[in-house]
């Protein structure tokens, strides 16, 4: 099956890659004090992600981390 390349502003599409490796290893407030750091190794490291380290900035990284406390909630059910 085919999967399209993912950039930094598929924030949905990332939340959901991340959800899908770490689970419920971090919660809401867990997600939020995760390290900017850490958040672009992961990102760079899911699987069709074409986006390079220069291109991500700070509003990238944001809403990668609410896009992933909102994917995180809808798992909570």
């Amino acid at each position: 099956m085919y999967e399209p390349p993912i950039h930094w502003n598929d924030y949905e599409d990332i939340a959901l890659k991340l959800y899908e490796k770490f689970g419920d290893d971090f919660t809401e407030s867990k997600i939020y004090r995760i390290r900017f750091t850490d958040l672009i190794e992961w990102v760079l490291a899911l699987p069709h992600f074409e986006g390079t380290r220069e291109q991500s900035n700070e509003g990238h990284l944001e809403m990668i981390q609410s896009s992933w406390v909102y994917e995180w909630r809808d798992n909570q059910n």
